[in-house]
């Protein structure tokens, strides 16, 4: 990361700027002002689609269709640190995440909305940093903080947008990322719970890893869509049911995004943007 001169004046001269990263048509639903698309270039390569940029209720905010707005881009090819890298470039201080999880336990059911407090990534395939020594990327190596893994306040932001729309979010969850594109066996479902686990994603890790490196306040959003395997009770969920209990609760996931949008928007973050920077800095190591 180029190396930032940090201090208290920046709390002046650091506006709030949303970033959305979801699935495919998240922009159709969503009206922004002085709508703009960017093809933005990172040195890790193309983002999955081009940046909408506009403003919502007054907000700066960005989108980005993490699969490409066709959906044609599988989870492991998803190119997580260009993506976040271009939503850092656009100047977003905030990355609210759209992400489709599949359940684990008994009391978390398709329909749920879920704002994840912990990830499990148990991705093998991955670029993992944005600290690779390779030609173009940043100097050095960051040993990033995960704890917390995401951003608790914006997080309280989701919750209360969730309430005001009286839908019910749970406010807790550990995620475990896989690889995909293919489901997981009742073997490893039984394995995951084991560790904790409650939910499944393909999408989440690295992204979440990213946006704190790149001192981003992240957090995310879920839709629960299907039980896993390991549920005897409930006939296995399709490709198919799966994309139609996406579609069927879309228009929540935007309506909680939209409220949690203005609510961030109203208030300083000056202080959290400071310390973001600050935890990736003070984590740096380089020789010089």
């Amino acid at each position: 990361m180029e190396e930032e001169t940090l201090s208290l004046t920046d709390k002046e001269t650091i506006p709030a700027k949303i970033g959305v990263i979801g699935e495919a048509s998240l922009d159709s639903p969503l009206l922004l002002k002085d709508r703009m698309e960017y093809a933005v270039c990172t040195p890790f390569g193309k983002p999955s689609d081009v940046l909408i940029d506009g403003e919502i209720d007054g907000v700066r905010v960005c989108l980005l269709s993490r699969n490409g707005r066709q959906h044609d881009i599988m989870p492991t090819n998803i190119n997580y640190r260009a993506n976040v890298w271009a939503m850092r470039k656009m100047g977003c201080t905030h990355i609210l995440a759209t992400n489709t999880f599949s359940s684990l336990r008994d009391d978390i059911h398709p329909g749920s909305l879920i704002i994840p407090h912990e990830v499990i990534d148990h991705t093998t395939r991955r670029a993992q940093s944005f600290y690779d020594g390779a030609v173009g990327s940043p100097l050095g190596v960051c040993h990033i903080p995960m704890n917390p893994a995401f951003c608790d306040r914006t997080r309280q932001h989701l919750l209360s947008a969730a309430s005001d729309l009286d839908f019910h979010a749970q406010f807790k969850g550990t995620v475990l990322t896989m690889e995909g594109p293919r489901y997981s066996t009742v073997a490893e479902n039984n394995m995951f719970r084991k560790w904790g686990a409650d939910l499944l994603s393909m999408t989440l890790c690295p992204e979440v890893t990213l946006a704190k490196e790149a001192g981003i306040l992240y957090a995310s959003l879920g839709l629960v869509t299907n039980m896993e395997c390991w549920c005897a009770q409930q006939q296995i969920a399709t490709t198919h049911e799966i994309i139609y209990t996406f579609r069927k609760y879309a228009p929540t996931l935007q309506n909680v995004l939209l409220s949690a949008i203005k609510y961030i928007g109203d208030e300083d973050w000056a202080e959290d943007i400071l310390k973001a920077k600050v935890l990736v800095c003070s984590n740096f190591a380089n020789s010089k």
